[in-house]
């Protein structure tokens, strides 16, 4: 087996299955298992005394019971927000996760993983990738695992950790692919490309696919509009339903 061929999705599940589910959150991954997702996409990001916890948002304001910057929190005050309730009472009680919380429970399940290191404004990508990566390094095998990022600082940093690319499945994500993509993936030795799906060009995806990097668009939840993309040879949908998709895949006749 070379990397991830023989096991990747078409379909991921974006920030677990937040279509159903509160985001970023235990309950969410294992509602995406439930549902039969074989991947989830996850942000991670450091609270104020430098614990890992899997959140998107530079604040809690959207998502939780409370205000405030996610870096004003500490562990113990971050566990007493409520971050479920937000999405539907069904949920109250949801508890904000720590990266090695999710991390068990996806190891627990199986599942694979596209970790985000989310880097919000003002904070330290540094700091962040050495904290988080060698964690995800340690529970999940390679072939289940991609980190991800907008980052260049924290990409630079995660090759620098583990240098292998054997070992760390590196991926660019961008809202628009730059002009000096191919030179920035042979300098990060990455593994592949997260694009927004609607600024995608069928010549860059063709051009990805022929430089030999797997593509993986983000976020999408229209499988007809998105339909073209699979000819152009994106690999897998980041999806926040990813099940809309299932009869529009590739191979799949359309119902």
């Amino acid at each position: 087996m070379t990397r991830l061929e023989a096991i990747h999705p078409h379909t991921i599940a974006h920030r677990g299955l937040s279509a159903h589910f509160p985001e970023n959150t235990l309950t969410a991954v294992r509602g995406a298992y439930r549902c039969g997702c074989p991947w989830v996409e996850l942000d991670v990001q450091l609270l104020g005394d430098g614990t890992p916890v899997i959140w998107h948002d530079p604040g809690v304001r959207r998502c939780s019971s409370r205000r405030g910057k996610l870096f004003t929190f500490d562990m113990t005050t971050a566990k007493t927000l409520d971050v479920g309730a937000w999405f539907h009472p069904r949920f109250a009680g949801e508890r904000m996760a720590t990266l090695e919380e999710m991390l068990d429970l996806i190891n627990e399940l199986g599942l694979g993983l596209n970790l985000e290191l989310k880097v919000n404004r003002g904070r330290d990508p540094r700091t962040l990738t050495e904290t988080s990566l060698p964690m995800a390094l340690d529970k999940l095998p390679t072939e289940r695992l991609v980190v991800s990022s907008f980052n260049r600082q924290a990409l630079h940093t995660a090759r620098q950790l583990e240098p292998d690319p054997h070992r760390l499945n590196l991926g660019l994500l961008y809202d628009k692919l730059p002009k000096e993509w191919r030179e920035i993936a042979s300098h990060l030795n990455a593994y592949s490309f997260h694009l927004d799906w609607r600024r995608l060009k069928e010549k860059q995806a063709r051009e990805i696919k022929a430089t030999g990097y797997r593509l993986f668009c983000y976020t999408a939840n229209d499988p007809i509009a998105f339909a073209p993309l699979w000819q152009w040879g994106v690999d897998a949908v980041i999806s926040d339903d990813p099940d809309l998709f299932a009869h529009y895949l590739p191979g799949k006749a359309a119902t």
